[in-house]
């Protein structure tokens, strides 16, 4: 009876934390604005630039294990553009998109290990804002932070445990807060705006361009058949359409000499 009970308690005390985690991480993100995404899956340029920036600043630590390269040929690449520009290892073009990093050493370097990142623009949505626009903003908010074990953080992601992959391309800068009275206690606000500290190879829009290329890859990989799901569907309901206009037909048809 007592290890029934134990048992329970333990149960509610892991409820409990986790209620109050989600429910943390939802009045964060409530508090966060997320900007657009410049997606258009059928930029096909863009989804090139997005799949070379993936492959060399991401594919490093992150797998996309549910993307083969040759998939990338429904982008406009072909076989061999595939091999020279985008197979950095020695991976074959049939073969998925993994990392080589080793996961038991990610886990130790950074705490955890690096997620897949297949389908991580459909998995980061929520309420008001889509996975794109997350990932948009995320990759936009990284900030200098001598505090964390890597050197970085993030406004999106307080504490988060990955460094800042692309700021060789943004350079360094640091976020501008202001201290607000919140339920009678201070707290720091971010104001907006941001102090360049050291500039990066890229201007800030060509840098927010290159992100944007990025997340209009990811949301690509996510759903590579998207486009072609859509344009189905819009004929699917133009077939049903037609197909209820013809049988309403032949009903009043049928019926009209029926008293």
């Amino acid at each position: 009876m007592t290890m029934n009970l134990l048992k329970k308690l333990l149960a509610g005390l892991t409820m409990g934390a986790a209620l109050l985690v989600s429910g943390a991480w939802t009045a964060r993100a409530a508090e966060i604005h997320f900007d657009k995404a410049p997606i258009n899956l059928g930029d096909k340029a863009s989804l090139q630039r997005g799949a070379k920036t993936f492959v060399t600043y991401c594919l490093g630590c992150h797998s996309a294990a549910l993307m083969r390269y040759n998939r990338l040929q429904d982008i406009g690449l072909t076989e061999q553009q595939i091999k020279d520009d985008l197979i950095l290892t020695e991976h074959k073009v049939g073969e998925t998109m993994i990392s080589a990093i080793d996961p038991v050493q990610a886990k130790e370097w950074f705490g955890v290990a690096p997620p897949d990142l297949s389908v991580i623009a459909r998995s980061r949505a929520g309420e008001g804002y889509s996975g794109a626009d997350y990932l948009y903003t995320l990759l936009r908010g990284f900030y200098r932070d001598d505090s964390r074990p890597t050197g970085w953080n993030n406004l999106v992601f307080p504490n988060i445990g990955m460094p800042h992959p692309l700021w060789e391309l943004q350079g360094e800068r640091k976020p501008v807060f202001k201290t607000e009275t919140v339920y009678g206690q201070p707290e720091e606000q971010f104001t907006g705006q941001w102090e360049p500290v050291k500039p990066g190879l890229l201007s800030p829009e060509d840098y927010d361009k290159t992100v944007g290329d990025l997340v209009n890859y990811l949301q690509w990989m996510g759903e590579p058949v998207q486009q072609l799901r859509q344009q189905i569907g819009i004929w699917v309901l133009l077939f049903l359409v037609i197909c209820t206009f013809i049988v309403w037909r032949l009903n009043k048809a049928y019926w009209k000499d029926v008293r």
